[in-house]
């Protein structure tokens, strides 16, 4: 596609009329935020055990004291092919924007955690790799992605009603594959509510590069082949480009 040039009072004029539409998306998301918080509560009345470093821990003990709690669903399963020691380079992507926002939550009351199948030294040594700090957990062998993918009882272990079934995604078995995701709980009482879930693109606002590369001149691009990578593979790819020229 050929780029259309123009002058610099065209381009005033063009910003000004778009800029009355990004402040209309600016309002409609701030309604949809109050939207999420209008959702009613549910009690989670399961019972999961997680593995952390500190030991064995409940869904109310991640909470930490605090009353909200988020909960990012990671990929890494613990045996995956083509990954078996490291998480999804898409995750890792997403992680990476998490790492520098989450240190600011606790003074807000909010309680930030990954989850995962892997094995706790599995994924404290990825996270170690990864340079990042937030708390990590293993999930093991329980329920919690599939309860927490918010499946239908009939579909949530085929995979055919992922993100409410409004993504296909084939047969995918969560037991087996892994799918991401963010889950909002809240603690009142003594009592966990699950109150938000979102998947697929509703993670998009999570990743501060999907936001930049978004406002770049030629956006997100088409072409993803070889792209997003772990972040400390970009260097060992381009040596190995650069030895092929």
């Amino acid at each position: 596609m050929t780029q259309r040039k123009g002058t610099r009072e065209e381009w005033l004029a063009a910003r000004t009329e778009l800029l009355e539409r990004e402040k209309e998306l600016t309002r409609r998301s701030d309604q949809l935020a109050r939207e999420r918080q209008e959702l009613p509560w549910v009690p989670v009345d399961k019972e999961y055990t997680f593995e952390s470093n500190d030991g064995t821990k409940r869904l109310a003990d991640l909470f930490e004291g605090r009353s909200q709690l988020l909960v990012y669903h990671f990929m890494f399963g613990p045996s995956v092919e083509g990954w078996p020691e490291a998480g999804c380079p898409g995750c890792s992507y997403t992680a990476d924007s998490l790492d520098g926002a989450v240190v600011h939550l606790p003074y807000h009351d909010v309680t930030f955690v990954a989850v995962s199948r892997a094995p706790l030294e599995r994924l404290n040594a990825y996270k170690r790799r990864m340079g990042w700090s937030f708390p990590w957990v293993s999930f093991g062998e329980s329920d919690f992605n599939l309860d927490f993918a918010v499946f239908t009882e009939d579909e949530r272990r085929s995979g055919k009603g992922f993100n409410f079934g409004t993504a296909k995604h084939g047969d995918i078995d969560l037991r087996e594959q892994e799918l991401h995701g963010l889950s909002a709980f809240a603690l009142e009482e003594g009592v966990v509510y699950h109150t938000y879930s979102t998947y697929d693109r509703g993670t998009d606002a999570l990743n501060a590069t999907w936001q930049l590369l978004d406002r770049a001149p030629q956006g997100r691009g088409e072409n993803f082949e070889g792209w997003p990578r772990r972040h400390d593979e970009y260097e060992a790819a381009a040596v190995r480009t650069a030895g092929n020229a």
